[in-house]
């Protein structure tokens, strides 16, 4: 078997650098031997939880997001702060904040690719169940005006098909806990590996 091209960067340098992300552009050999150009936005990953409560309803929010101009529906979710943060500790405490939850059990869903043409940001979704209702912490302005909605989970599945939600972590996280819930397909453990979790923004931080 031929040994496959390695895509070597052989230059980097920094456009931004702000406090959640940067964006740098590499020079990459391509196969044949051309170098071409790629911008790379570094993030700092990120996790959403599809809690879903006894009676079958999933907790969505619907909450302002500035680059779209307007509300969408989403999963509770957030940055995961530092490179030392542990991604389930990050879910929890999203969970509390944002829909006033917390869940006796937990198991990883999935993990997405927000967008590898150009990001290397990762999302972990989590299917969160056992619910009890704590209060609810505001964080922040947008936090603020956040509606916090508890829809059966198959009425929300056919608002991802319908083009409803079109958050990449909603849709791909309420399909999945309506896959492992009603299909009765297998989840990971809440502690699984994250092999592909971003990490080259957070050591950029860590390094500065």
């Amino acid at each position: 078997m031929t040994d496959r091209h390695v895509f070597e960067v052989v230059a980097s340098r920094d456009v931004h650098v702000g406090r959640i992300l940067a964006l740098r552009v590499d020079d990459v050999r391509m196969p044949g031997g051309a170098v071409h150009s790629r911008e790379v936005v570094e993030h700092l990953g990120a996790v959403a939880v599809a809690a879903v409560d006894d009676e079958g309803r999933v907790a969505l929010v619907h909450q302002y997001r500035h680059p779209m101009g307007k509300r969408l529906w989403e999963l509770p979710a957030g940055l995961i702060d530092h490179a030392g943060e542990d991604p389930l500790g990050t879910a929890k405490r999203e969970l509390v904040e944002e829909a006033g939850l917390e869940a006796a059990d937990w198991a990883v869903l999935v993990d997405v690719a927000a967008s590898p043409g150009f990001t290397d940001e990762l999302l972990r979704v989590y299917l969160a169940t056992g619910l009890t209702e704590t209060e609810r912490v505001h964080m922040g302005e947008e936090e603020a005006d956040l509606e916090v909605h508890r829809v059966p989970l198959g009425e929300a599945m056919h608002m991802v098909l319908a083009g409803e939600v079109i958050n990449a972590a909603a849709v791909a996280g309420i399909l999945a806990a309506h896959t492992a819930l009603v299909g009765r397909a297998p989840t990971r453990p809440a502690d699984a590996p994250w092999d592909d979790r971003p990490t080259a923004f957070t050591d950029r931080v860590a390094n500065r």
